[in-house]
């Protein structure tokens, strides 16, 4: 598995894995699972989009910056 953070590509309106300085996943779409990380414990989860993009079972109004592992 590798981990990242996830952030927001204004260019194709996704969010995508950033994993290093040049090395991204290449965009999620809906229903792509990975692991989030949340305090020390990894969280199973998939992203959607709604009104606008949203992890299910996890309460964040910004994923911008949260790590995971897919």
């Amino acid at each position: 598995m590798k981990q990242g953070v996830l952030v927001y590509d204004q260019e194709n309106d996704r969010i995508d894995i950033r994993f290093g300085l040049e090395d991204y996943y290449g965009g999620l779409h809906c229903g792509t699972t990975f692991d989030v990380l949340i305090g020390r414990r990894w969280i199973p989860t998939r992203i959607e989009l709604g009104r606008v993009w949203y992890l299910v079972g996890i309460k964040t109004s910004n994923l911008e910056g949260l790590r995971v592992r897919i």
